[in-house]
């Protein structure tokens, strides 16, 4: 079921987050640069920013601003057509391992290490709350179809749900032994989480009664990012394994697994990015960037 676009390289050390603005891609990692892509030619554009420390997750939160986590705690908020910076944060003391966005409530999320929850005015940039949560690294934040909750996957084994109008815990839960690393609600079923954690495991649960629906050993080693695409009906998983897998949204069943053979990533594959209904971009570890089409 998959198709391979297109490979870019040009980065020089690993590659730990990408994000997407139109038809255009940005990336960052190891090298401690943010490169910005044509994602139909896969040709490098005229801009980089050069930064103090490893990038560790970058997201566009709103129109042109993109949001940059640094290893060191560093929060970067980048103009990205004026190439400018507008806002620069010390909040987080330690590495921001998840920047993500909830446009329905014009908030964006930052969480780190140390298992703390930053919630920010996208409009503003005002820091709203600091959750101190005390649950270790928080890898992975979604959030469902109406922004109206949260979801964290965390190093103390647990998947935690927030509502986003006071910030309320209303979901608490240990589901993978090691840690807890990807997190995502079903697109068809916003009572339905699918988690991945350091236990290779997939798991979907309804988290309103905490029941369990399926679980399975899906890969080798920690799943690390989880997309969906609804219309295909199909989930995509990405671990530290060096695999892609493909998964149905109906009965969660194997579908199909891209390696290394298959033209695919040679190291860990640590982010995956959703370009549009059938394709998307994964990177890795071996500074390799992929377009994928899902058929």
């Amino acid at each position: 079921m998959f198709t391979k676009i297109k490979e870019i390289n040009g980065h020089v050390g690993a590659i730990y987050s990408c994000t997407k603005l139109d038809h255009f891609l940005f990336t960052g990692g190891a090298d401690k640069i943010i490169a910005k892509w044509n994602i139909e030619t896969g040709v490098q554009e005229n801009f980089s920013i050069k930064l103090s420390a490893s990038t560790y997750s970058i997201k566009i939160i709103k129109d042109n601003i993109l949001a940059i986590g640094l290893s060191n705690g560093d929060l970067h908020l980048i103009d990205v057509l004026l190439k400018k910076e507008v806002k620069f944060f010390k909040q987080h003391k330690t590495s921001i391992f998840s920047v993500q966005t909830n446009l329905f409530k014009s908030h964006f999320y930052t969480s780190d290490l140390d298992g703390n929850l930053a919630i920010w005015d996208s409009k503003t940039f005002a820091l709203l709350l600091y959750l101190p949560l005390n649950c270790g690294k928080i890898r992975s934040i979604s959030h469902n179809s109406d922004g109206s909750c949260i979801a964290l996957a965390c190093q103390d084994e647990t998947i935690r749900v927030f509502e986003t109008q006071f910030y309320n815990e209303v979901y608490n839960s240990r589901k993978h032994k090691d840690g807890a690393t990807s997190v995502i609600f079903h697109p068809k079923n916003n009572d339905l989480l699918i988690s991945g954690g350091k236990d290779a495991l997939l798991k979907v649960f309804n988290w309103r009664n905490n029941e369990v629906l399926s679980q399975f050993p899906a890969h080798n080693f920690a799943v690390y990012d989880i997309i969906t695409f609804e219309k295909q009906n199909i989930f995509v998983t990405a671990s530290r394994d060096k695999s892609i897998k493909i998964w149905s949204l109906d009965d969660y069943s194997f579908l199909d697994k891209i390696e290394k053979k298959d033209g695919g990533h040679q190291h860990s594959v640590n982010d995956l990015e959703v370009i549009n209904s059938n394709t998307f971009i994964s990177v890795s570890d071996d500074k390799k960037i992929i377009n994928w089409e899902v058929n």
